[in-house]
């Protein structure tokens, strides 16, 4: 990855408004358009009473399929996760951030149920659960547009409460209710070799069955995916977070990441929309 800057992201694309600055393969520190995160080159839909029309990339202006309803009625995003110490809870909520930046489209948080018992929960010294988060059923994902799936690693695959989570879509799996939808993932590991990658690779397995879109960052943070003068989170695959011995807390880079992934998962949910 990254060798020969076969990974840079391209001159082309439009910058965000995350801009991260940092050295690395291929990046030019003197080049703000290069080093800044990138959104996708969407075409622009502009809404002139009861007319729509659409300006494309070459500048010229056509007619659109009117969008009236999809305006009055915004793009779901389902922020799901699960968060035992809080590092994921935080990713996910800078993740809504940056989908409720995106016009049209906005995001609900929802954590899914712990399988411990209290005691158990409370014998780890976990945290109180913000009780503003609901938790979420199998049968309410039907409703979503698209997903951000979060959880913490265990052994470099998903904890077993995400996991008995995705078991119990049976019914949508047998109706294949979420096929064709989008979703991405964020993780949380404890050291920097314990998953930020597999975490989200084996996960993938379970949007296979779906008949989902799995949506990777890529490189497109920019220089940030680059830098190497601090500990950061993260890969290709999504935004993540090191907890260490649970007492580390998320950096305004991995959190930085985050928003942008929301940003970008929401202009391609947007761009799946589009008719």
């Amino acid at each position: 990855m990254g060798k020969g800057g076969g990974c840079v992201p391209s001159k082309k694309k439009k910058p965000s408004s995350l801009a991260t600055t940092g050295d690395g393969p291929g990046i030019d520190d003197d080049n703000d358009a290069t080093n800044a995160p990138i959104q996708i080159d969407d075409d622009q839909t502009t809404i002139d009473g009861d007319r729509t029309t659409a300006t494309n990339t070459a500048g010229t202006t056509t007619p659109a399929i009117s969008t009236a309803a999809k305006i009055s009625s915004p793009l779901k995003i389902f922020v799901v996760f699960y968060s035992m110490y809080g590092h994921v809870e935080s990713l996910a909520k800078r993740m809504k951030k940056g989908v409720d930046s995106v016009e049209g489209v906005e995001a609900s948080l929802y954590r899914v149920p712990e399988t411990l018992s209290q005691e158990v929960v409370e014998q780890m010294k976990a945290p109180v659960k913000d009780l503003e988060i609901p938790e979420i059923t199998a049968a309410e994902l039907a409703a979503a547009d698209g997903f951000l799936f979060g959880f913490p690693t265990r052994y470099g695959c998903m904890a077993a409460q995400m996991k008995a989570f995705f078991d119990s879509t049976g019914s949508l799996w047998k109706e294949q209710s979420l096929a064709g939808k989008p979703a991405g993932f964020f993780v949380s590991t404890g050291t920097q070799g314990g998953g930020q990658e597999t975490t989200a690779w084996t996960a993938i397995t379970q949007l296979v069955h779906h008949g989902m879109l799995f949506v990777p960052i890529g490189y497109t943070f920019g220089a940030g995916m680059f830098k190497m003068d601090s500990i950061r989170g993260g890969s290709p695959y999504g935004a993540g977070v090191f907890a260490g011995d649970g007492s580390r807390e998320a950096t305004e880079t991995e959190l930085a990441l985050a928003e942008h992934q929301g940003n970008y998962m929401a202009a391609i949910v947007k761009r799946l929309a589009q008719p």
